[in-house]
């Protein structure tokens, strides 16, 4: 597969796990305030507000296989530190510094046959 395929590829996937996440969200009764929202310094995939009102920043890690390793070990010490900084630019932004939030990581398991699997982790921080 060409490198312009195999980013195409990836950027369908990944939007797949956001999506599989925002339902997930959803039924548990958040509400979605923001999708793939970007500064200068990054992007926060999800932003939702749970019914206890945090705000929750959620970095969604969408694979195939475990090739490559678990989606979680992806995240290391600078992205959650800059996941960090990337919910405070929101919270700031959004007229909300001081409300309570976490921030959140969940990693979508794709299998060959197009089942998936979601698990997640919340206040990462």
């Amino acid at each position: 597969m060409s490198k312009v395929g195999e980013t195409k590829k990836n950027q369908k996937t990944g939007a797949f796990g956001e999506q599989v996440t925002a339902d997930y969200l959803k039924q548990r009764g958040d509400e979605i305030l923001d999708r793939n929202w970007r500064v200068r310094e990054g992007e926060i995939d999800l932003v939702s507000l749970s019914s206890d009102g945090i705000f929750h920043f959620i970095e969604v890690k969408t694979r195939s296989s475990l090739a490559f390793g678990h989606p979680f070990e992806a995240i290391n010490r600078d992205k959650a530190h800059r996941m960090q900084r990337l919910a405070l630019a929101w919270l700031a932004t959004h007229g909300c510094l001081g409300c309570e939030y976490a921030i959140d990581v969940v990693a979508i398991l794709i299998a060959a046959d197009g089942k998936h699997s979601l698990e997640y982790r919340g206040a990462i921080l």
